[in-house]
C-alpha cells in the first residue's frame, strides 16, 4: 500500500503512526522531499557554522561552478527572483567574498565572482558538508551511492526549469 504523499502515514506502517515520517513503500516525490530537508537542515547547521547561510554557500558554489554568469543568468539557474539574489550578492559582497565585475560583452551586466576568501570559505562549508553527506551515506555501497547518485542525475536531467533550489 502506498503511503500519502503528504503525511508519509501508511494503514500498514504504526511506526509512521505520527504522521511525520515516510515509510519505505511511500511515493519518491515524498521521499526525496523527506530527504532534501533532511539533507539541507544537515548542511545548513555547516554553513552557519562558517558564518554564512545555506543559501550562501550555494550562490558561492554556483558562482565557483559557472564562474561568468551575469547575475541574472546566475539568478534564473538558481531559480531566484532579482530581488532575492541581489540582496544576496550585497551581502556576500559585505562580506568581502565575493566581487561584481563588468561583463565585457555588455557592460550593464554584471558578472559575480568569489573573492580568494569566498573560495577558501565555500572550500571549508563544502569539506564540512562532504563529511555530513558520508555520514549520511555511510551505510551504502559505493555501487549503490553511484547508483544513487545517476538516478538523481537523470531525474535532474538538463533541464531549466525555474523553480529555486533554494
Amino acid at each position: 500500500m502506498r503511503s500519502h504523499p503528504s503525511s508519509g502515514r501508511s494503514a500498514e506502517d504504526p511506526a509512521a503512526a505520527d504522521g511525520l515520517r515516510p515509510s519505505a513503500d511511500s511515493e519518491i516525490t515524498w521521499l526525496l522531499h523527506r530527504a532534501a530537508q533532511r539533507l539541507r537542515n544537515a548542511t545548513g547547521e555547516q554553513a552557519e557554522a562558517h558564518g554564512i547561510t545555506l543559501r550562501e554557500y550555494i550562490i558561492l558554489t554556483a558562482i565557483d561552478q559557472n564562474p561568468n554568469l551575469t547575475q541574472i543568468e546566475l539568478g534564473t539557474s538558481l531559480g531566484l527572483d532579482k530581488t532575492t539574489l541581489m540582496n544576496q550578492l550585497g551581502r556576500l559582497e559585505r562580506m568581502g567574498l565575493i566581487i561584481r565585475r563588468v561583463d565585457p560583452r555588455d557592460a550593464r551586466a554584471r558578472i559575480p565572482q568569489n573573492t580568494e576568501a569566498g573560495s577558501a570559505l565555500r572550500a571549508e562549508v563544502a569539506d564540512s558538508c562532504e563529511r555530513v553527506e558520508a555520514a549520511m551515506l555511510n551505510g551504502f555501497s559505493e555501487e549503490s551511492v553511484s547508483a544513487f547518485r545517476r538516478m538523481l542525475f537523470e531525474i535532474i536531467g538538463d533541464t531549466r526549469d525555474k523553480g529555486s533550489c533554494l
